[in-house]
């Protein structure tokens, strides 16, 4: 297989911001987030973040940001004043978009009506809450800090701040929970009229609480009925599923995690932040991430930029990259952002893609690259076709 090149110019670029602190990890979680038992170093961690991007400039000089996501951990713990601090320093640093999408995760166990509204005003256009559920004995089985009370008036918070870009976070197939129980959560989500909502299923990953010791679950019937049932109910709501768990009315899709989809670069700073960067000289796509833990990330950043790993992608692992990405969308990619994104010709999977179509689990056409719904039960599957 020969080696990518990018004769159309490079994908478009987004930044990942990483805060690895939370009031409490919850013991589904497998994210890089750390209890916070100190004073938050609000001050040190911005500016190591600044220095972080400050060392990650020279790779993207001349390209321009099309969107931002500050994710964690609990990012809502930072200040307006240093969300402010953050943006005004990215945007001191690299070229942006004037229309660029900055989202921000919140925790509804801290939401004030005036917190939102300032970091409304520090910029940030798009809120993303982790409701989870509005049932509280839900609640207190995932762990979470907040109550339905609570999750109710960080969403209220939030509108009334001004968030005309708003996604919520629901979670099903939770410890005891029904699929009646389900769709009562998602009803009271729409009831909320969020632009966006993200509903995903709890998945027991390893290196977590629940991993180590299993809340019982229901039963793999019952969680395909709540999969089913909610993605109708919000078809007739009028939210377009254009990603496995991503449900939006016109206009509010996520930009920043379209552009994941779809192979797009994006930087990373933060403890533990992943990215990923395309380059014409030579041609190439590395992936990268930094020192994991908070404690050694700011420890090295008073001396210096904090250690990086990075790794180039292989030509032959390439096709693999973009499909686990593109196939998570309905509308799946064209033949040709796939020639643009990983910079090989279609030619290198053509054998590949007529066996999928032969068997029903591509699409006919021969410009697009997207499963048919039988397809898209069996990704793994077509997925596997993909590995070296």
């Amino acid at each position: 297989m020969a080696e990518p090149t990018f004769p159309h110019g490079l994908p478009p670029l987004s930044l990942y911001v990483h805060f690895p602190w939370c009031l409490r990890k919850c013991p589904y979680c497998d994210f890089n987030s750390h209890t916070l038992r100190d004073p938050l170093p609000e001050r040190q961690y911005l500016d190591a973040l600044l220095a972080d991007l400050d060392n990650q400039r020279p790779a993207v000089q001349g390209r321009a940001l099309q969107t931002v996501f500050i994710g964690g951990g609990t990012p809502s713990l930072i200040s307006a004043a240093g969300i402010e601090r953050l943006l005004g320093g990215i945007r001191a640093r690299l070229a942006t978009d004037p229309d660029w999408e900055v989202t921000l995760e919140a925790n509804p166990g801290a939401a004030e009506r005036q917190r939102f509204a300032d970091y409304r005003s520090a910029g940030v256009t798009r809120l993303s809450l982790g409701i989870q559920s509005f049932a509280d004995d839900a609640l207190r089985a995932l762990g979470r800090i907040h109550d339905a009370a609570q999750a109710h008036s960080a969403i209220h918070a939030a509108k009334a701040a001004g968030f005309e870009r708003l996604n919520l976070d629901l979670m099903f197939g939770l410890p005891h929970q029904t699929p009646e129980q389900a769709d009562a959560d998602l009803i009271t989500a729409l009831n909320h009229d969020p632009g966006h909502l993200s509903r995903y299923e709890l998945t027991l990953e390893p290196n977590t609480v629940f991993a180590r010791y299993p809340p019982p679950r229901p039963a793999d019937d019952a969680i395909t009925a709540m999969y089913e049932a909610g993605r109708e109910r919000l078809a007739a709501a009028g939210y377009a599923h254009y990603e496995l768990s991503s449900y939006a009315q016109p206009g509010h899709r996520c930009r920043h995690n379209l552009n994941y989809w779809r192979f797009g670069d994006y930087l990373a700073i933060g403890a533990g932040a992943h990215g990923k960067l395309s380059f014409t000289d030579p041609p190439r796509i590395e992936r990268y991430w930094n020192e994991k833990h908070p404690k050694h990330y700011l420890a090295q950043s008073a001396h210096g930029p904090p250690r990086r790993h990075s790794s180039r992608i292989a030509a032959a692992d390439l096709p693999l990259e973009f499909m686990m990405n593109a196939l998570r969308l309905p509308q799946g990619a064209t033949r040709d952002q796939f020639q643009a994104r990983t910079g090989l010709p279609i030619a290198d999977i053509a054998p590949i893609l007529r066996d999928l179509r032969a068997q029903g689990l591509m699409d006919a056409d021969p410009a697009t690259l997207k499963t048919t719904p039988r397809g898209l039960l069996l990704l793994n599957d077509i997925l596997q076709r993909f590995v070296v």
